[in-house]
Parts: C-alpha cells; structure tokens; sequence
C-alpha cells in the first residue's frame, strides 16, 4: 500500500491514506481510526512513523485524541471569510447550517472605561451587558459577550437576542450597520468557557473583539468572543 521508491515520505503517504478514507466515509465524524499498533502492523513501519502522520491530522483538525479512549474523527471547521460583515445567524444559514443561541446573561450596567471609550459614551451612560451561546446545528460554537448602548436602542430585551441582533438592527430599527474593525488572538480556554463550549481543557480558542459601526460612524456594538478553535477557521483573499 506505500511505496517506499516513492519521494514522498512514508508518513505522507500514511497520512494521505488515512485522509482519503476519513473523505470518502470509511471513518465517519465521531468514529475511532485504528490504534498505532494496528496502523503500525497494516503499513509495516515504526509507530513513530505511524505517529507522526496521526499528529499531522490532529494538528490539520481532521482527528482529535482523547486521552485513555483513542483517535476520533473531527467534524469539519466551519470557515468564515474576514472580508464581509455578517452575523453568526448569517454566517451559520449561509452554510446551511441552523443555527441557535442560549442566553445566559442579560443585564444593564455602568461600563469598564476602555468599552465606552470604544462607544464613544459619556460618563454615566449605560450598557446592555448581553452573555450568548452560539450554537450550530446545535454545536456550540462560540461564546459572545456584547455591550450596546442603552440610550441608542433603548427598547431591547431579552427576547430581541433570540436571534439575529443586526436583523432587529436593520430591519425594525431601520438603521444602517455599515463598517467594522475586528482584532483576532489565540489563546487557551478558560475552565468556565470550556464547560459551555463542552471542550476540555487546555484546549485552544479564538478570541475576537469588534466593534461595529452605523452609518455616520457611530460604534453601536463591543462583542468579545470565544470561539472554538476545533470547529472554526477564518480565510481572507489578499491582494497585491
């Protein structure tokens, strides 16, 4: 099955073996591959070779291992372009995918400094302070944390984040959502996150704050989010 004449290294080749079967559904999403020691008596090879080409898939997001279980099949990342400004409802059904959200926080609150410098408030104005899980096919995606200015949507409630918040935005507000600037960082999974996110800890995150913009450039929006790094990968088209 390898052909050790070849170039391309031996644990290219049982990579790209093992990459084939998972795309054509020998090894459906949730499914445990073969163990090291079965792969290792199948390709004839070291178990450092065999190792090698798991890690590369597990690093690809193709495969996860659980710890005293073994190696699963990934479900695919969800991708999303940077180059346009939409809402997780607008991202998921894009896709095809039906997406949802869990409030877990609703509240009105006199802000930190540095989000109503970045709302342009004045001293004592206040923020909806609003805590989502976001769910695809009922997958938790990612969580948002989101500050609005009270005094610019002053008849917001809980019910109004059931959903999409730029639709109640642009279609019953009658406003225009125009810009945004976005800053993305990776870090590791805080325990409270990793529980509502259902992954384990140390696990990797994408964490992304922006503020988004009216027409006129008025910021209406802060969200800090935490999005799961197994299920989500963000591509943008350069050009020189």
């Amino acid at each position: 099955m390898l052909d050790k004449q070849s170039p391309i290294p031996i644990y290219i080749q049982i990579e790209e073996q093992l990459k084939q079967q998972i795309q054509q559904g020998d090894f459906p999403i949730g499914a445990a591959i073969p163990s090291e020691r079965e792969l290792t008596e199948r390709f004839g090879v070291s178990r450092m070779t065999v190792r090698q080409s798991i890690t590369n898939l597990v690093n690809d997001g193709l495969l996860y291992r659980e710890k005293g279980r073994g190696t699963f099949v990934a479900s695919p990342k969800v991708e999303q372009p940077l180059n346009g400004l939409t809402s997780f409802t607008e991202d998921m059904m894009s896709r095809g995918m039906v997406p949802s959200s869990k409030l877990i926080g609703f509240e009105i609150l006199e802000p930190e400094s540095d989000i109503a410098e970045d709302l342009q408030l004045a001293a004592g104005d206040k923020v909806y302070f609003v805590e989502r899980i976001r769910f695809a096919d009922d997958q938790p995606m990612a969580i948002e944390r989101t500050y609005l200015p009270v005094e610019r949507f002053p008849d917001l409630t809980e019910d109004s984040f059931q959903g999409s918040l730029y639709a109640i935005i642009e279609n019953n507000q009658q406003l225009k959502i125009s810009r945004a600037t976005q800053r993305m960082e990776a870090g590791l999974v805080k325990k409270e996150d990793a529980d509502l996110l259902q992954i384990k800890p140390p696990a990797a995150i994408l964490m992304i704050e922006r503020i988004s913009y009216l027409d006129g450039e008025l910021p209406f929006e802060v969200v800090r989010s935490t999005y799961r790094a197994d299920r989500y990968k963000f591509t943008t088209d350069i050009q020189r």
